[in-house]
């Protein structure tokens, strides 16, 4: 660029050569490159295309056998053999069939092997969206007059109808189940896959770490809550709406007395075996080169337990039933139930998204790699909306598996392979031999596997000592999602995250600054001790931006520390100068100027203070009214003999001031390098000089 001729000297010799800037370019011109841009097409734009939207075109030509082949295989069998158990045991949550939950792991991970940007993600059922579906679910088949309280791994389940209309249907209760689940999950993907296209990554970045975290441990205690009358082997009803972990708890105790003793021994038995094992494999994993199959292990003897002492039928207790094998045709999600469920899919694709996007930067900060929001949006989208078509439901990044997944050597996304290869021989081979499963076998495994959300409660004393209000977004978003929702927990903890945010930049923290001995530094006499006043001079430190909902506090801080209430003070004596005939900008030697506003002890101006300086470092950003209201500032000081000078203004701050017109604009305006200062030092030097200067002056008259 060109440089100006014009050169900004402040303090000790230091000169700024303003560069110029290119004249902006109108919006017409801009709209027209654009769209140029995006409809010229080569060879190499559409190499380049194609590579960005499936980047394992890419990477794989990269692929270095000998180095990473052996950790992605042995970690890719080491997630499949965690995935059989945990699709079983979540289609408890999602009121589906086991055979969709493995539908569900098996196109998952082909899909984002292809089109994620993450290594070690790993992509698949979730506990929490698996929640969230399963919700809907029920009450959309309670609509259609199916018994919710059916579940559908249970046999007979089809059968199950509370009044004629659910006649009418083409379909049993578990076909219209996936139906459901079909329709929502296209339209979260659909969501998601729009969110990537318009390049709203960013938008996961507003779902701040302790709303997810209390989402997760408020969505844990109700799975955990949904789980219990499993483990109890009790029929209760499956209760909705607000409300649901209470009256289900109520239900649960009304309804504990029949329990099934089989249910509740076999629940006993393989969460101390679960537990234990947890325990010494955190205890032990760095002595494990493999995570001990913990969950496979239990459900192998589980199933061998109940088939050899046919506890179904000697002890009713429930069993998974008929797990079909092989594939299901492809079907068109109905546009009708679409549309009812359009507003659940919300909730599900921003939930997915945030904890998608959140674990593949996790992960690519710790391993040295980046990734890149907006396509993971697209490979989260494209796991839900292709799949839908299959008979699968709503997947995203799972943090459990990921962690597995590192600590067992993965290098790329083709362990993903390798899992679904592991899937894919159970839907074709191994199904069958889960049909005399326990319910309450599979329980426990969802049960176990919030252990980690369930203990993040500890590090809520933590959090309020830190931060009191990201402990407030923590229980309260935990604390909705319990009693009312979990789509009212994530909708209050958005809330409550911006009203977070809204109170921190409202009252930032403020102070009045000091010099640090003989160094040209300052700092808060409030913090420190031993500081040197500047006489004559007051440095005012605003540790936040300055816009229209803080504006008013900007000046009472101001005018409290000062001791002196500059607008009020101006008004009267412009009344006083107009009752005498007397011009407003007289100075302020020598008059009793009233009390503060305020309520701090007012102090004659000469007495007090010549100078206010502000140090504009804190200052991120300006809007019209913080303009205006150092307009108004300035205006009012110089009324009563007082100047104003900005110190440590950023760039975007003076492009403000000057475009707001603060700068040299307005008649009786000063220069910018007399308003100005790259540091406090040397506008506090620069107030004293002016000021001894006057001071000469006035004696020489």
């Amino acid at each position: 660029m060109d440089e100006s001729p014009e050169p900004l000297q402040q303090g000790r010799g230091l000169v700024l050569v303003r560069r110029q800037r290119p004249a902006p370019q109108g919006l017409l011109e801009m709209l027209k490159a654009r769209l140029w841009q995006s409809c010229s097409c080569s060879v190499l734009c559409a190499q380049a295309l194609v590579q960005d939207l499936l980047p394992a075109t890419r990477w794989l030509r990269q692929y270095r056998p000998r180095e990473y082949l052996a950790g992605d295989v042995m970690s890719g069998l080491v997630i499949g053999i965690i995935l059989v158990p945990q699709a079983i045991a979540y289609s408890l949550l999602a009121g589906l069939q086991p055979i969709y939950s493995l539908y569900t792991s098996f196109f998952a991970n082909l899909i984002y092997f292809l089109m994620g940007t993450s290594r070690h993600v790993s992509v698949g059922i979730f506990s929490l969206l698996c929640l969230m579906v399963g919700q809907v679910v029920d009450r959309e088949l309670q609509l259609a007059g199916f018994d919710p309280s059916q579940d559908g791994l249970q046999p007979g389940a089809n059968s199950s109808i509370l009044n004629s209309s659910a006649a009418m249907l083409d379909c049993g209760r578990d076909c219209y189940a996936i139906r459901v689940a079909t329709a929502l999950t296209l339209m979260t993907g659909l969501y998601q896959v729009l969110m990537g296209v318009l390049r709203l990554g960013f938008v996961s970045a507003y779902l701040s770490q302790p709303l997810l975290d209390g989402f997760a441990m408020g969505a844990s205690v109700t799975i955990l809550t949904s789980q219990l009358k499993h483990l109890l082997g009790v029929r209760i009803p499956r209760h909705q709406g607000p409300g649901m972990v209470v009256l289900t708890w109520l239900s649960l105790l009304r309804g504990a007395g029949q329990a099934n003793v089989c249910d509740v021994v076999t629940s006993t038995v393989c969460l101390a075996v679960l537990l234990a094992a947890k325990e010494l494999s955190d205890r032990y994993r760095h002595r494990l080169r493999v995570p001990l199959p913990t969950e496979l292990l239990v459900i192998m003897v589980a199933t061998l337990v109940s088939h050899f002492g046919q506890l179904h039928k000697r002890f009713g207790s429930s069993v998974a039933g008929d797990i079909p094998t092989g594939f299901m045709p492809p079907r068109v999600p109905e546009p009708r139930l679409m549309q009812r469920v359009a507003l659940d899919a919300v909730a599900l694709a921003l939930v997915g998204a945030a904890f998608s996007i959140s674990l593949a930067e996790m992960f690519a900060r710790s391993h040295g790699y980046s990734v890149r929001a907006n396509q993971e949006l697209l490979a989260v989208g494209c796991c839900n909306v292709l799949p839908a078509f299959l008979h699968c439901f709503a997947t995203s990044a799972a943090l459990a598996k990921s962690l597995v997944k590192t600590a067992t050597g993965c290098r790329t996304q083709l362990s993903s392979v390798v899992s679904a290869t592991v899937v894919l021989l159970v839907l074709l081979a191994l199904a069958p031999l889960f049909h005399d499963l326990q319910r309450s076998v599979l329980a426990c495994v969802i049960v176990v596997s919030l252990r980690g959300a369930l203990r993040k409660v500890w590090d809520l004393p933590r959090l309020w000592r830190m931060s009191p209000a990201d402990a407030l977004v923590w229980a309260g978003t935990a604390a909705t999602c319990m009693l009312v929702s979990t789509e009212a927990g994530l909708l209050a903890g958005v809330i409550l995250s911006l009203l977070s945010l809204a109170g921190r930049t409202q009252r930032p923290r403020t102070a009045l600054l000091a010099r640090i001995g003989d160094s040209a530094f300052y700092e808060d006499t409030t913090e420190f001790e031993g500081l040197v006043p500047e006489p004559g001079v007051r440095v005012f430190r605003f540790g936040g931006p300055l816009y229209y909902a803080n504006k008013d506090f900007f000046l009472r801080s101001l005018y409290s520390l000062t001791g002196l209430d500059a607008g009020c003070v101006a008004a009267r004596r412009k009344e006083r100068g107009s009752e005498r005939g007397v011009g407003e900008g007289g100075p302020a030697q020598g008059e009793d100027l009233g009390p503060v506003s305020s309520g701090a002890a007012l102090v004659p101006a000469a007495a007090g203070f010549h100078t206010v300086v502000i140090d504009c470092a804190p200052l991120l950003f300006l809007d019209a009214a913080g303009v205006s209201t150092l307009q108004d500032l300035r205006r009012d000081y110089r009324a009563l003999g007082i100047s104003l000078l900005l110190a440590c203004c950023s760039p975007p701050v003076r492009d403000v001031l000057s475009r707001g017109g603060f700068l040299g604009e307005g008649p009786g305006d000063t220069a910018e390098e007399e308003q100005l200062f790259l540091s406090v030092h040397d506008a506090v030097q620069t107030a004293r000089a002016g000021h001894r200067e006057l001071e000469a002056t006035d004696a020489h008259l």
